[in-house]
């Protein structure tokens, strides 16, 4: 399945209040993985920027100045997000700030269907605990040490992560399948023995008897090899290699 990870990055709390999108970046996963696709663009807001949304980000206006305006990257914004699912961090913030930028462009909005919310997801999952996206990453041993500031395309690369280990979609590829095992018995009939016509003569010589029998005689008492037949000598035996 194809998901696209949002954040975005903006000058203030409220779309319909004047405040406006700076940065958006997008991450593309398939099956939970991110496949290496990003959108990523810094925005001309066409206002001031606060000083609280620039402790926040420190995207200045002298930087975001000479970038495009929403509307010249708004469809190739959407063509990149298509119709697969949009997942964001508390994501009623990002999409009512796309969408409000997407009505000014006569762009239909992302529909509330579409929108995976992560902080509604680890809440349920960690009631009462701090479920902030710094917060995840420390839980989910995602390394943030680059998130000195707020960045779209740096927290949505963070999101993304989080969401594969919040989600369990890590162990997707682990898949168990049911089988039906058939044991057949085997039945073995024993096969009679063949007995050789004349046996094979022996490969010792009659100097390698000799030697054995003196070793025997030196070993005093009844000792077990007495027990046995001694074969007879094989003439021309081999030589030891």
């Amino acid at each position: 399945m194809r998901e696209i990870v949002v954040d975005t990055e903006t000058t203030g709390l409220d779309p319909y209040q004047g405040d406006r999108m700076v940065e958006i970046g997008c991450i593309e996963l398939l099956n939970g993985m991110p496949t290496g696709q990003v959108f990523h663009k810094y925005l001309n807001p066409q206002r001031d920027m606060p000083q609280e949304a620039f402790a926040v980000h420190g995207l200045s206006i002298e930087f975001l100045k000479d970038k495009p305006l929403f509307a010249e990257i708004a469809r190739e914004l959407m063509d990149f997000i298509g119709e697969a699912p949009i997942v964001a961090h508390n994501a009623m913030f990002d999409t009512n700030f796309i969408n409000a930028e997407l009505e000014r462009c006569d762009i239909a909005p992302i529909g509330r269907e579409r929108v995976v919310d992560t902080l509604m997801l680890a809440r349920r999952k960690h009631p009462g605990a701090s479920n902030r996206l710094d917060d995840l990453c420390t839980r989910y041993g995602v390394d943030n040490s680059r998130r000195t500031r707020h960045g779209a395309l740096l927290d949505a690369e963070l999101l993304a992560e989080v969401y594969v280990e919040l989600t369990g979609q890590r162990q997707t590829r682990l898949v168990l399948v049911e089988t039906t095992t058939t044991v057949t018995e085997t039945i073995r009939v024993a096969e009679p023995v063949q007995v050789r016509p004349m046996p094979l003569p022996s490969p010792l010589s009659a100097e390698d008897l000799a030697a054995h029998a003196a070793f025997v005689a030196g070993l005093g008492g009844a000792p077990l090899w007495g027990r046995y037949e001694t074969p007879a000598p094989r003439e021309n035996a081999m030589p030891e290699r």
